[in-house]
Formats: C-alpha cells, structure tokens, sequence
C-alpha cells in the first residue's frame, strides 16, 4: 500500500477555507481507480493532516492529478503558516 502523509498548519483564521480546498482534494481523488481511502485530520493543535491510501505507487501518481486539479488555484501561501510537512512510502 501506497501512503500520502501532509501535515499543514493553517494561518489564524484561514483554518476553514484551508480544510475546504482538503475536502475538495480529497473529493476528487475518491473517484479514482486505485484508491483505498482519504481523510482530512484535524488535529488538537489545529493542524489539519491529509491521509491517502493507494493501492500502489503508480495508481497514486495517476490519481493525484485530479485533486491537485481540484485546487490548483487555491491560494495556499494565504492560507499556510509554514511549508506543507509531507511524507509518502510504502507500508511494511
């Protein structure tokens, strides 16, 4: 299984419409093949985390296209207190 990990930390304010354009990713990419699921986390320190499950690696690069699609005019540097922390690999 394929694992997307991103850990975003939203601006003072800017936390609901930072989760939206998550929801709208993760809208889009429920439609593609290969998906095992995606959530939006909201953490206790009001971090929002973003979790994707792929079948492979490949279904994963394929699918992605779609979300980023989805908010690719999303101003994120509005929205974002610091870089995107992000992790992807494989389970073990």
């Amino acid at each position: 299984m394929h694992v997307i990990l991103n850990i975003h930390k939203p601006l003072p304010g800017k936390s609901e419409a930072l989760k939206a354009s998550m929801l709208r990713y993760g809208a889009a990419v429920r439609a593609q093949p290969g998906l095992i699921g995606v959530y939006t986390i909201e953490a206790t320190d009001g971090a929002l985390i973003g979790l994707a499950l792929w079948e492979s690696k490949e279904a994963c690069d394929a699918g992605r296209a779609a979300g980023r699609a989805a908010v690719k005019d999303d101003p994120f540097d509005e929205w974002e207190s610091e870089a995107v922390i992000g992790f992807e690999g494989e389970t073990c």
